[in-house]
């Protein structure tokens, strides 16, 4: 009878240690709506950006489209963090593919005759669907991001670096190809039909997922405050704001400046524009899936933060020497592409080690709550490098960017400077 009582707790507390787990089935199901939803937004983002500088919209007016889209994120994955933890991750997963195909079809409402018109009412339009778009994608990431610490045992650090790793590269492969697939589609047969394509890509990704994927993971049984949204470790916290750094240094060149320059400066085609960020994204996630093996911080994660704060300085490095090759129009093209090249390599190495730190600093339990505070901070970067990617290239050309991005990437490194060589889920919160 007395051992009875005594497996009675056990047994319990295991159960409960299962109930935010999920299978590999559901897993697999995630990461491929994930990955076609990854396909779409990259499409997406070439069909808006060269759609509209094609009708004549300025640098900083094509920054403005994508503000709300990172503003949206920002408050997502916030939100989006304590809808997985209290109604569970499919629950997000779905609601983000839905919010996807509503706003593909959106743009389909734009008319061109706006853009001549009512200059005003385009941007604000375009805005509020890309908002909508920025919301579902926040959501569907957040969702697969976080199922990946459901699948792997707390104890099998080199393991979930592998699995964040491999599904961050191939999502970002899969987005490069995404680039090219709106540049083409574009050039080929125009914009609505386009959005068209997309939308229905992904009422079918909606309609097999809501077939397929089981279960309740990620929810936490118990009620979450809406304290705990911002209720984090310092180990988090300092995570967070490298990341949102990290990323401001790339988006500052990236999201508008490069694009631009490379279609107005060195007189490339919508379809060459879209082929170059397309090879870029795609190389930029084989290295990500490739990070545990190329920075040498495979072991677990201690090795990971020594690593990572020597590769933040390397791309600090970089950033500097493709700037003076710039300004001092050093070869511009060449030095363009190689420099560009080889930023995205070490780019690549330090966003996978920070996408596997997240997870190795949170709990099981807690993981739909932190990732989304995560990558709230990474919408806030993105959000800073595109206002401030439209505007320097406005005022500066690509240099000014280069010179920013170089600044950011400087506040990154200083930022891995501080984070603990072990986890630290009970450390005390900043």
């Amino acid at each position: 009878m007395t051992n009875q009582r005594l497996a009675e707790p056990k047994n319990l507390l295991a159960t409960k240690a299962l109930s935010h787990r999920m299978n590999i089935k559901s897993y697999i199901s995630v990461t491929l709506s994930y990955w076609v939803f990854m396909l779409t937004d990259g499409a997406l983002r070439m069909l808006v950006l060269l759609h509209f500088h094609k009708l004549g919209f300025t640098p900083d007016k094509l920054a403005f489209l994508f503000v709300l889209y990172e503003v949206a994120g920002i408050i997502t994955n916030l939100l989006g963090g304590w809808m997985g933890s209290r109604f569970g991750l499919k629950s997000t997963l779905f609601t983000g593919l839905g919010l996807q195909i509503i706003a593909l079809l959106g743009l389909t409402l734009f008319q061109e005759s706006w853009a001549i018109t009512a200059i005003t009412l385009s941007v604000i339009f375009v805005m509020a669907v890309q908002a909508l778009s920025g919301i579902a994608k926040d959501l569907t990431k957040m969702s697969s991001k976080s199922s990946v610490k459901l699948l792997v045992n707390e104890d099998n650090e080199s393991g979930l670096f592998k699995l964040v790793a491999i599904l961050t590269g191939s999502k970002n492969a899969i987005k490069g190809i995404g680039f090219f697939l709106g540049a083409f589609l574009l050039a080929t047969i125009g914009f609505d039909p386009s959005l068209y394509i997309l939308a229905g890509l992904i009422t079918l990704t909606l309609i097999t997922s809501l077939l397929t994927i089981r279960g309740d993971f990620g929810k936490m049984k118990t009620k979450v405050k809406f304290s705990q949204l911002f209720s984090k470790s310092s180990a988090i916290n300092r995570l967070s704001f490298a990341r949102a750094c990290l990323f401001a240094s790339r988006d500052v060149w990236f999201v508008v400046g490069l694009p631009i320059f490379l279609h107005d400066q060195l007189g490339w085609s919508f379809s060459e524009v879209g082929a170059f960020m397309a090879t870029w994204i795609i190389g930029y996630g084989i290295v990500q899936a490739s990070a545990p093996r190329i920075s040498g911080a495979k072991a677990g994660l201690k090795q990971a933060v020594t690593s990572l704060k020597i590769w933040a300085f390397l791309l600090v490095s970089i950033c500097s020497a493709l700037t003076a090759a710039i300004h001092w129009n050093f070869h511009p093209t060449t030095s363009l592409l190689i420099g560009l090249g080889i930023f995205g390599f070490i780019f690549a190495v330090n966003s996978s080690i920070h996408s596997y730190l997240i997870l190795a600093y949170t709990k099981s339990e807690e993981v739909a709550l932190n990732v989304g505070f995560y990558y709230m901070a990474n919408a806030c970067g993105r959000l800073i490098g595109t206002l401030t990617s439209g505007i320097a290239y406005l005022y500066g050309g690509l240099t000014t960017c280069l010179i920013t991005s170089t600044i950011l990437a400087l506040a990154a490194a200083v930022g891995n400077l501080t984070l603990p060589n072990k986890s630290t889920n009970q450390d005390m919160t900043i």
